[in-house]
C-alpha cells in the first residue's frame, strides 16, 4: 500500500518521476481519490508554499515541485473530472497583453488546480477581449491576471474594464513581480496576492464572497 506522506516528501523534494508513479500506484490499489489529492498532492505543495513564504525555499525549488504535483494531478484529473469532488470554482488565468512571462502564473494555476479549482490557461500576451471570451465561454468566477513588467501592468486595467463592460459575474485578481496591493486598488481589481500561497487563499475568498 502506498503511504501517501511519501508522496507528500516527494512533492516537496520536486521528484516528478516518483510523485506520478505513486499516484497511479495509489489509484491501482483502490485509495480514495480525494485523499490521495489531499493528503498527498495539497499537503506537500502547501508545504512547498510555507517553505517560500518564509525564505527556506525560492522560486526554483517551488517550479520543480509545482512540476511534481501537476504531475500527480494529471494522474488524478480523470477521476476529479467524474465528479467525484465538487470544484472550488472555475478559474481563467492568462499573462496580460505585451508580457510573456509564465511561470509564475503556471505555478499558481497548478495550486489553484490542487485546491480544487477547475482552471483554463489561456496563456501570455493576452488581450483584454480574449479574457473575457474566455470567461464567458467557461463560466468563470474568477480571472487571473498576471504582468512581470512594469510597461504591461496597465493592461491589466483593461482587462478589468472589459470584464466589467461586459457584465461578467467573474472577479478578477492580479499579480506579479512589479504589482503592489496599492496598485490593483488604483485598478480596481478585486484581489491581489503576491505569491501562489496566497493566491489559493485569495482565490478561495473572492469566490465565496
Amino acid at each position: 500500500m502506498v503511504d501517501l506522506i511519501k508522496i507528500k516528501e516527494n512533492v516537496i523534494k520536486g521528484e516528478v518521476d516518483e510523485v506520478r508513479d505513486m499516484v497511479k500506484k495509489a489509484v491501482d490499489e483502490g485509495q480514495e481519490v480525494k485523499k490521495i489529492l489531499d493528503e498527498g498532492l495539497i499537503s506537500g505543495i502547501s508545504i512547498v508554499g510555507d517553505k517560500y513564504e518564509s525564505g527556506e525555499f525560492f522560486l526554483p525549488e517551488m517550479v520543480i515541485a509545482a512540476t511534481a504535483m501537476k504531475e500527480g494531478l494529471k494522474v488524478l484529473s480523470p477521476f476529479l473530472l467524474r465528479g467525484d469532488i465538487k470544484t472550488a470554482g472555475t478559474v481563467i488565468m492568462g499573462t496580460a497583453k505585451g508580457d510573456i512571462h509564465d511561470i509564475g502564473k503556471t505555478i499558481v494555476g497548478t495550486m489553484l488546480e490542487g485546491a480544487g479549482f477547475t482552471v483554463t490557461d489561456i496563456g501570455v500576451d493576452v488581450e483584454p477581449d480574449k479574457f473575457v471570451e474566455a470567461a464567458k465561454e467557461n463560466d468563470a468566477d474568477l480571472i487571473g491576471v498576471s504582468a512581470l513588467l512594469t510597461t504591461t501592468m496597465m493592461g491589466m486595467e483593461d482587462i478589468i474594464k472589459a470584464v466589467r463592460g461586459a457584465g461578467l459575474k467573474a472577479k478578477v485578481m492580479i499579480g506579479g513581480a512589479s504589482v503592489t496591493q496599492e496598485f490593483a486598488d488604483e485598478i480596481g481589481a478585486d484581489g491581489y496576492a503576491p505569491d501562489a500561497p496566497s493566491a489559493v487563499g485569495k482565490a478561495k475568498e473572492l469566490v465565496k464572497g
